[in-house]
């Protein structure tokens, strides 16, 4: 009986040990994807803790996509996942030596966001918004290109939209107030950006803008869509010409380019879609790899979309896939 009792009690005391395993995951994300991160976050810690007898702590680091990328290619910091707002990155920065496959899922779009105290808010639409920002009394703000896809992807649509309504849009609201320039339709980025004047603001992401803007310090700042729509704020919507929102404009898009001085790569302008890949160094792969199963599913589909960030309607993805994720991807070779 005595053996019986203490043979129950290992297997219980076993039992509980492989139900609650404790486990880390290490996310390096775009801001722009903290909001959607946390809720999926939140429903994979429970699924993780009834379907895998794994209890999950979260250890995310936002930042802007660039820098995202570089902890793990220039810094040699280990992640179990790296999210990023731009996919081209990936590919361009981490392919093939830091990760052997990416996943395209997620879309947005660039919009002006601002509050009722930003100045001449009662009349800025889509038609005069860069007449608004022009003017002398007015401010504003757009994360760091060197850091961060919205601060490259605003300035490109700066750029579209002096093609668009053929006016030098770029040279007076950039050029005369950053030493970032453009020759024709390529912009280049200095790896150390000055500011001119107190007209622009430059943060290193783009979620770090939002103070500025709901304290007053800033008139209105370049942000996406789906944050700007989390954070309830007033936006004007750009036309689909210049707003890189629109699959159907890629080529008009592709009209620009721009080259930023941290990683000296040029970039052409394209809709945006977001990337995620798991590194080689992922000190939790397998658990990854469940993590983005989860995100890539009808239940993660559905926390983006709650947050205004539209999905593709199938994710797409290059390189060796894990074969866990094949059954929820369009697998390019």
């Amino acid at each position: 009986m005595r053996k019986l009792l203490v043979a129950l009690l290992a297997f219980a005391l076993l039992f509980g040990c492989v139900s609650h395993q404790k486990a880390e995951l290490t996310i390096f994300h775009a801001g722009s994807l903290s909001v959607p991160l946390k809720q999926i976050e939140s429903g994979f810690k429970s699924y993780a803790k009834e379907k895998l007898g794994v209890d999950v702590d979260f250890k995310d680091e936002a930042s802007g996509s660039v820098m995202a990328v570089r902890k793990v290619t220039d810094l040699n910091r280990k992640a179990d996942i790296v999210a990023v707002a731009d996919y081209s990155l990936i590919p361009q920065l981490m392919v093939p030596k830091y990760a052997n496959f990416y996943i395209l899922f997620a879309t947005n779009e660039v919009v002006l966001a601002y509050t009722n105290q930003s100045k001449y808010s009662n009349i800025i639409n889509s038609s005069n918004w860069y007449e608004i920002l022009a003017k002398p009394d007015v401010s504003f703000g757009f994360s760091n290109p060197n850091l961060d896809p919205c601060g490259y992807r605003s300035i490109i649509v700066m750029k579209l939209a002096d093609i668009y309504y053929g006016k030098n849009i770029f040279e007076r609201l950039i050029e005369n107030n950053t030493n970032i320039y453009s020759i024709q339709s390529h912009i280049f980025v200095p790896r150390e950006i000055k500011v001119k004047s107190g007209k622009i603001k430059i943060r290193p992401k783009s979620v770090d803008l939002l103070g500025l803007l709901e304290s007053g310090a800033v008139d209105y700042v370049f942000e996406y869509k789906s944050v700007a729509e989390q954070h309830k704020l007033r936006y004007v919507k750009l036309p689909n010409d210049i707003n890189l929102g629109d699959f159907k404009k890629a080529n008009y898009y592709s009209k620009v380019s721009v080259t930023i001085g941290s990683t000296n790569k040029t970039i052409e302008a394209k809709p945006i879609v977001y990337g995620v890949t798991i590194p080689d160094n992922a000190a939790n792969r397998k658990l990854a790899i469940e993590f983005l199963k989860y995100m890539l599913s009808e239940k993660g589909k559905e926390v983006f979309e709650r947050n205004h960030q539209n999905f593709l309607r199938r994710c797409i993805a290059f390189g060796k896939v894990p074969k866990e994720l094949e059954s929820l991807c369009l697998c390019q070779t």
